[in-house]
């Protein structure tokens, strides 16, 4: 039976048990044991120091109250999380993408809960993303879908693209309640070949701290503009520069590294930010 948890609706799959096996999370059949990440599910030790993964499925209003359209969620728990990522979409696909899928697992290795969920465009299966207007209520109601699912853990906010801009000017235009910090996996600052900071006017009007994940062969945010417009930020910005990776976190092969590595380096990254956030 669903369970009611202030406009959001959530219903409670059975745990997911670490172990190892190159299939991810989100493609196990719940409930039938399996192996996944490396960690024996027989090793009684290694259980209980990595604990067990919880996956819920969430439907919340896209708005300020129950007239707005419904969105899936996917709440992606592991046991003791220290923090809770909200994680909204890039502008071309949805929260169960593979590289939104990744970023949740490997945040849950570390301790980290999230909810993605879907825009209402990508909901009904609309090419032509949402309004500002409607994308930044869709993410105020989703910091409090997770905020009602998870209520003791701090929460940062963010998102792939399209998605973390939205989340930060919602921020701009009025603070996003519980949440500590913001993370942008790949601010997209402009248009490709296209340079300008236009759509970096509002950061300022920020008052919690930013971090910024950004490749060198972004098409979508020259560094020559990035770099000195978080200088100006100050205080309030982190700007974590990955190399050689492209808008999508994509590596060539000549550079040496995986796009697996790279995944590493981004939610480590978030992590090492996340818990070093002033908790006032």
């Amino acid at each position: 039976m669903p369970v009611h948890l202030s406009r959001a609706t959530i219903r409670q799959l059975p745990p997911l048990a670490w172990a190892s096996s190159p299939l991810t999370l989100e493609s196990l059949r719940i409930g039938k044991p399996v192996n996944v990440s490396g960690i024996s599910s027989r090793d009684p030790h290694k259980q209980n120091r990595q604990g067990t993964l919880t996956l819920r499925e969430l439907q919340f209003h896209a708005g300020d109250d129950d007239t707005a359209p419904p969105v899936s969620a996917l709440l992606l728990e592991p046991s003791n999380p220290q923090l809770l990522a909200v994680l909204a979409h890039g502008a071309g696909a949805g929260m169960r993408h593979s590289f939104m899928q990744s970023v949740a697992d490997s945040l849950a290795a570390r301790g980290i809960a999230s909810l993605r969920f879907n825009f209402p465009y990508m909901e009904s299966r609309s090419a032509r993303p949402d309004s500002p207007t409607v994308a930044e209520q869709t993410v105020r109601a989703a910091v409090r879908a997770a905020s009602s699912a998870l209520p003791k853990l701090p929460i940062i906010a963010g998102g792939k693209s399209f998605g973390g801009r939205m989340t930060s000017s919602a921020a701009a235009n009025e603070p996003l309640d519980g949440v500590r910090g913001l993370f942008f996996l790949g601010f997209p600052l402009h248009p490709p070949k296209r340079p300008d900071v236009k759509r970096a006017e509002h950061l300022s009007r920020i008052r919690i701290p930013m971090l910024f994940l950004q490749g060198t062969r972004d098409d979508l945010a020259d560094l020559v503009l990035l770099e000195p417009l978080t200088r100006k930020l100050e205080a309030h910005a982190t700007l974590h520069i990955v190399e050689g990776a492209d808008h999508s976190f994509s590596v060539l092969k000549r550079t040496g590294r995986t796009d697996s590595q790279v995944l590493e380096e981004l939610t480590s990254t978030i992590v090492s930010w996340a818990t070093a956030l002033p908790s006032g």
